[in-house]
């Protein structure tokens, strides 16, 4: 038994490069030096990824109602039974597939929940696959509220180092992303986004504030959203003791914050910071969902079915993610 942060790792999408992923995460030691891991999904799937990624670690199994903390061991395995390895259709998105995936996640999510483990990450999903299992999936978000039981805001923050990404709106469509900007939408994302971000250990975040049209609105020219809205909360939570500035022409404003002159940028809309984020660094990216009782993270990429099965899959982001979930369980702790 040790003092370090237990991690949930739910095995993601099979058909992709989850299983590989999963197996070689367990393999590394420098992530075994800083948290305990206690994998959910189903043995024979996990067997696969060893052999693809030519790893072997050791496992101690834990039983489905079991509390993982009363076991020995940093590498640890729920075995759900649930799905055979003859059922797996490879580099396919499947109703088996996003079963497997949505049913490890939600134990993961039940053991944080339960504060039978410190943290939560997973391995990459397939949304199409998960829309198989469960219609009406849009995110990790609204699933993992519903799960957890969470009435208070959340939101998904890309993180790539230490400069972090946060947005106002999600997973909706682009011409819908205007009507539903709101000064209380504004303020709710910048407030989450600067105690997120304390609690992964900013002492006083400097987030940067884009503005939503080109030029940030070029002064009325092409919109008054920067002038009527965003502003507005901007120095609303300045007055606040939030450090924020903007709002800034969106095309510019990650330059300096790649620079060093901002720790976060608060977009306005999903592809307004990922493209910038996945540029700069597409390998190491992590997604971290905020505002739950206990941190989530997920690599920022997805299941690669074009590489899956080569035991080529990168690791960088997996292990950016795990690591993150640990710290910020770590200072949850401390």
């Amino acid at each position: 038994m040790t003092a370090k942060p237990l991690v949930a790792l739910a095995m993601g999408d099979p058909a992709g490069i989850s299983p590989e992923l999963t197996a070689k995460l367990l393999a590394e030691s420098d992530i075994r030096a800083r948290c305990r891991l206690v994998v959910i999904g189903d043995r024979r799937i996990f067997d696969e990824g060893m052999r693809i990624a030519g790893v072997k670690p050791e496992l101690t199994p834990v039983e489905q109602g079991a509390d993982p903390r009363a076991a020995e061991g940093d590498a640890l395995f729920v075995d759900l039974r649930h799905l055979a390895l003859a059922e797996v259709e490879p580099k396919t998105a499947t109703l088996a597939g996003g079963r497997f995936a949505l049913a490890n996640y939600r134990h993961a999510l039940e053991l944080g929940r339960d504060a039978r483990v410190d943290a939560v990450c997973f391995t990459p999903f397939n949304k199409q696959a998960m829309r198989l299992a469960r219609a009406g999936y849009d995110d990790e978000i609204a699933f993992s509220a519903e799960v957890v039981g969470l009435k208070t805001p959340a939101s998904e923050f890309n993180v790539l180092g230490e400069l972090w990404n946060a947005r106002v709106t999600s997973h909706i469509p682009l011409r819908d992303v205007a009507e539903r900007l709101s000064s209380e939408r504004i303020q709710r994302a910048l407030e989450l986004t600067d105690a997120c971000m304390r609690k992964a250990g900013f002492a006083q975040p400097r987030i940067a504030v884009a503005g939503l049209n080109p030029h940030a609105g070029d002064g009325g020219n092409f919109g008054r959203e920067e002038i009527d809205i965003i502003a507005p909360v901007v120095a609303d939570a300045q007055r606040k003791g939030i450090v924020a500035e903007g709002p800034f022409p969106a095309d510019t404003v990650f330059l300096r914050a790649k620079g060093g002159a901002f720790d976060a940028v608060l977009t306005m809309y999903h592809d307004q910071g990922q493209i910038a984020m996945k540029l700069m660094g597409f390998d190491r990216g992590v997604t971290l969902l905020g505002g739950f009782p206990f941190p989530i993270c997920t690599p920022a990429h997805g299941t690669a079915y074009d590489i899956a099965g080569q035991g080529i899959a990168s690791i960088g982001a997996s292990r950016a993610a795990v690591l993150l979930a640990a710290e910020m369980a770590g200072r949850r702790a401390g």
